[in-house]
């Protein structure tokens, strides 16, 4: 298989179109998704940004949270911001009642960890793998990581705590890299879903 992947955004709540402008700067085909149909026909997807307990309860709505699962577990590339982070998280802390999650990276995640809305901030984030100096990282009502299990890698840490994270085809930040012009975290999981479709071609 070559060519162009193509890769949706889960476009059920959250900010979608800012993920598919990052794609489609790193070379994807970048497209909505909201129905199981529409997860079938995609190499990768990005869980955006929003309210995780909301994207939870319309992924099961949509009826989008079970198949979505079961192709993160077969290995689809997926990649996690922010409330997506939470939702590739084996576990949360303190969830709220009735939330769920799609797994898949071993690490335990603490909601609204960095403060409320009105305690967002932008700091200098180095990320193993990303080349070039740090990322600048938008932190809005941000999660950070409390632990992670053996198979999961952190790549990123901001004042002790961790705030990117890889496991296999699953990548996470705590952070909004989507909201600042630099594609360079886009194009790190663009190069994830190029590898997975092509084994040993990069």
């Amino acid at each position: 298989m070559s060519g162009t992947p193509v890769i949706g955004v889960l476009a059920l709540q959250g900010d979608v179109r800012e993920h598919l402008i990052a794609l489609a700067a790193a070379d994807a085909v970048a497209r909505p998704v909201r129905r199981p149909e529409e997860l079938a026909e995609i190499d990768g997807l990005v869980v955006p940004g929003g309210e995780s307990t909301t994207i939870s309860k319309l992924a099961v709505l949509f009826g989008v949270m079970e198949p979505l699962r079961a192709r993160v577990q077969a290995g689809m590339p997926v990649y996690g911001t922010c409330a997506g982070m939470i939702m590739l998280a084996d576990k949360i802390l303190d969830p709220r009642s009735g939330q769920e999650t799609v797994g898949g990276i071993d690490m335990i995640v603490r909601r609204n960890a960095f403060g409320r809305q009105n305690e967002s901030f932008e700091a200098a984030v180095d990320i193993a793998g990303i080349e070039g100096g740090p990322v600048e990282g938008v932190f809005i009502r941000a999660p950070w990581v409390e632990s992670v299990g053996a198979r999961a890698e952190v790549l990123a840490e901001h004042e002790g705590h961790i705030v990117a994270v890889r496991q296999g085809n699953a990548l996470a930040t705590s952070f909004h890299p989507e909201l600042t012009g630099d594609h360079r975290v886009h194009a790190l999981f663009v190069d994830m879903v190029h590898e997975n479709r092509n084994p040993g071609a990069l």
